[in-house]
């Protein structure tokens, strides 16, 4: 018998009175990676993962953490890690106090890590943690999240704390961290351009929808801007799907889905086109405003029947 995914959802709606904030969310997820989850504010991460980690309840249909729904489910919620910018600690705790907690939670705990981390981020772990910065207290909680190597963690963007290079510690030792004990980690994000290199999975997700949900490799040029005299590109992209365009006089630029042949490339070369590629973080925020844009037209005309 085949192990159950780390993360399954089937058709998992939540509503909180009259706002959909998850939508016939459907996601099957192998252990033992790293998994991109984007979107905007407001777009459903938080609640998705509050879900998943047992911390809320669908509305309709399922939530599964290794084949066990996590509400109310000891044995399940000992393997996550859930790890939130706003993360709270009691008022009087150090953060060797909430070293010590988590290291009697997390039976996978590694005091040898954390303590290097501690290093690391040049954290006052004597301090009380109500005394702390937003930067040291987003550190507590990176800490907390990568030494416990708990079999899923769940980071819901802690380290938007931290200064840039504080970041890059985080990023570079979950890398290397990760090499060595593999597990299931999502990192939810707004700077998508700073954590593309670390995901091998990237979920979009906004109005509560996916919008995205495929390998990283398959996103590495999915789609491209091409640029020029406004008639020519209007020829070259006849029939593709743009994401966004933008004209000024007689120059337009087009964004575009799909990956570029060496035929089209020749043929944007003859037409005096040019070519660029496109970012995941341009690529998401391209299709998230393309998908609402599509809600939103529907809705209109549902609205007018």
């Amino acid at each position: 018998m085949s192990e159950a995914p780390a993360i399954l959802t089937r058709a998992l709606s939540k509503t909180y009175k009259d706002v959909r904030a998850l939508d016939n969310v459907n996601l099957e997820l192998p252990a033992n990676r790293i998994y991109g989850l984007l979107g905007r504010n407001g777009a459903g991460k938080t609640t998705l993962m509050s879900i998943l980690t047992g911390q809320n309840f669908a509305t309709e249909g399922e939530a599964e953490i290794f084949g066990h729904t996590p509400f109310e489910h000891d044995p399940t919620l000992s393997r996550i890690c859930f790890i939130r910018e706003s993360q709270k600690y009691p008022d009087d705790f150090k953060a060797s106090q909430a070293f010590k907690a988590a290291a009697i939670f997390f039976e996978n705990w590694n005091e040898e890590l954390a303590q290097d981390l501690v290093r690391a981020f040049n954290l006052p772990v004597k301090r009380r943690i109500k005394k702390l910065s937003r930067g040291q207290l987003s550190a507590v909680g990176v800490i907390i999240g990568m030494a416990s190597r708990a079999e899923i963690t769940f980071f819901d963007e802690p380290y938007l704390g931290l200064d840039a290079v504080a970041r890059q510690i985080f990023y570079d030792r979950l890398i290397e961290d990760f090499a060595q004990f593999p597990r299931t980690i999502v990192l939810s994000s707004h700077l998508i351009d700073e954590v593309s290199n670390l995901l091998e999975h990237v979920i979009v997700i906004d109005q509560g929808r996916i919008v995205i949900n495929a390998e990283a490799e398959e996103l590495q040029g999915a789609a491209f801007t091409v640029t020029g005299n406004a008639q020519k590109v209007a020829q070259f992209t006849a029939g593709c799907k743009v994401l966004h365009r933008d004209a000024l006089g007689s120059l337009a630029s087009l964004t575009v889905q799909g990956r570029l042949s060496d035929q089209q490339r020749r043929e944007a070369a003859e037409l005096g086109l040019d070519l660029s590629p496109v970012s995941l973080q341009q690529l998401v925020v391209r299709s998230t405003l393309n998908a609402a844009a599509d809600q939103n037209g529907t809705m209109e005309q549902e609205a007018r029947k």
